[in-house]
């Protein structure tokens, strides 16, 4: 049975850091896993991916880059990102998701399995 569970979310200050997590069981780790988020009256967004076990190349949109980390551990099936100098603009549910592909897509219907999501708030 597939499940991804998030933890990690919070509450931090204009500048702070959060490491969210995910913890997958059922995932082979020959496909691609990623974060989505989903602030306040918006659409779900990609953040960050990691493709499957044979490419292990990470992606990120441009608006992370510098600052948010992702990492894949595959022997243990866990996806974590770490999340540096947050913004306001941060502030959503992070989702941690899985793609039935092997390299890491950006949109939401290319991802068949979902977290239940975190909460990420970010004061200013």
């Amino acid at each position: 049975q597939v499940q991804l569970v998030e933890a990690g979310g919070g509450l931090v200050p204009a500048g702070g850091s959060l490491r969210l997590s995910c913890a997958a069981s059922g995932i082979p780790q020959t496909v691609a896993m990623a974060w989505f988020r989903q602030g306040p009256g918006q659409d779900r967004e990609f953040v960050a991916g990691m493709n499957g076990i044979s490419s292990r190349t990470a992606v990120y949109r441009d608006s992370v880059v510098g600052r948010f980390t992702i990492s894949r551990d595959y022997a243990k099936s866990t996806l974590s990102l770490e999340m540096n100098n947050l913004k306001p603009d941060d502030t959503a549910v992070y989702y941690c998701a899985a793609s039935p592909y092997d390299y890491v897509r950006y949109y939401i219907r290319d991802y068949n399995y979902w977290g239940q999501g975190t909460q990420v708030t970010v004061s200013s």
